[in-house]
């Protein structure tokens, strides 16, 4: 087994699939990739757009006689 753990190795990086590693026929882990740990563009923008339109949505739904800070101390208050 010491002999083939770069080439099990090389085979999750270049595949990208999961090893069952086992002993005595039994699974006791599981091998798998890591992926780049910089998440892409797309992935980092999806949250604020997400926000922008919950922001939208509450902004076409809030009543023009109350200001935000007026309702966060109502809220404390009660």
């Amino acid at each position: 087994m010491k002999q083939r753990t770069g080439e099990i190795l090389r085979w999750v990086r270049e595949h990208g699939e999961v090893v069952a590693i086992t002993y005595r026929g039994e699974v006791i882990a599981h091998l798998i990739p890591v992926h780049s740990s910089e998440p892409s563009a797309e992935t980092m923008q999806a949250p604020w757009s997400d926000l922008d339109q919950l922001a939208q949505e509450i902004g076409s739904r809030w009543p023009a006689s109350v200001s935000a800070v007026e309702a966060l101390g109502e809220n404390r208050r009660g």
